[in-house]
C-alpha cells in the first residue's frame, strides 16, 4: 500500500495539491472573514494504519479547551520556529498529543493546504503508519484517540453537507458522523480531499481495490 499512496499523493494527480478552505462552500463570507486577520502556519498528520483493512487514526478534543473544544481532529498545531518544515511539526504535535512516535510513521505525501476561517494555514500530512504503537494521550488535549475504517471515510454516502448560524450568518460544512463521534468541518473537508485523491488513483491501479474499496 505504500507504494501505492505515494503515488496518489503526487503533484501529478488533479485531486491533489491544491488549495481549499472553509470558504469554499461559504464564498460570501470569504472577505468578511478574512479581512485583517493573519494567517498562522500549521500543520496536522492524516495516519492511515495499515491494518489488513486500512483506518484513519483521529482524535477528540477536551472539552475544557478555550479553542474548538470537544471537536474531532487530526493530530497537529502550529508549525514553531524551531520545526524544519510542516512534517517536522505534525510528527511533533502527533507524538505530544498521543504518543504516536515516528518509527511507526512513513510520509507519504501531502492533501491540498487548508485554510480555516480562524486563520490557520494548515500542511495535512498523509502517512502510512505501522500497527503495534501504543498511544498516550495527553489528558490537557485529547479527550480520545479512535480509527474509523477507511472504506467508510471512502464511501460518498457518509459525506454529508449541514449547515449552521456562526457569527449571525449561515454556514455550510461538511460532516462525517461515525458512532458517538461527529467529524466535521475542517477534518472532514480534508477528509473529502482524501477522499477525492483515493478515487483517483484508484481509478488508475485497479488491483488496488481489494485493499480499498470506495
Amino acid at each position: 500500500m505504500k507504494n501505492w499512496l505515494a503515488d496518489a499523493l503526487k503533484d501529478d494527480n488533479p485531486a491533489a495539491r491544491g488549495r481549499r478552505s472553509d470558504y469554499d462552500l461559504n464564498r460570501d463570507a470569504k472577505l468578511l472573514l478574512q479581512k485583517d486577520k493573519p494567517i498562522r502556519d500549521a500543520a496536522v498528520l492524516v495516519p492511515i494504519v495499515d491494518h489488513a483493512e486500512p483506518t484513519i487514526l483521529l482524535t477528540k478534543r477536551t472539552e475544557h479547551l478555550s479553542k474548538h473544544a470537544g471537536q474531532v481532529s487530526f493530530p497537529g498545531g502550529k508549525i514553531d520556529d524551531a520545526d524544519a518544515d510542516a512534517v517536522a511539526a505534525a510528527l511533533r504535535e502527533a507524538e505530544e498529543e498521543i504518543g504516536l512516535t515516528s518509527n511507526h510513521i512513513e510520509v507519504c505525501g501531502f492533501l491540498d493546504t487548508y485554510r480555516t476561517g480562524t486563520g490557520f494555514e494548515i500542511v495535512p500530512v498523509v502517512a502510512l503508519v505501522q500497527p503495534g504503537f501504543e498511544l498516550i494521550l495527553q489528558e490537557s488535549e485529547v479527550e480520545a484517540a479512535f480509527e474509523v475504517p477507511l472504506d467508510f471515510i471512502l464511501n460518498r454516502d457518509n459525506h454529508r453537507r449541514q449547515s449552521a448560524v456562526w457569527q449571525g450568518a449561515r454556514r455550510e460544512y461538511y460532516a462525517m458522523p461515525y458512532g458517538d463521534f461527529f467529524i466535521w468541518g475542517a477534518t472532514a473537508a480534508m477528509l473529502v480531499n482524501l477522499c477525492e485523491v483515493m478515487e483517483a488513483s484508484l481509478h488508475k491501479a485497479p488491483a488496488m481495490w481489494g485493499k480499498v474499496s470506495v
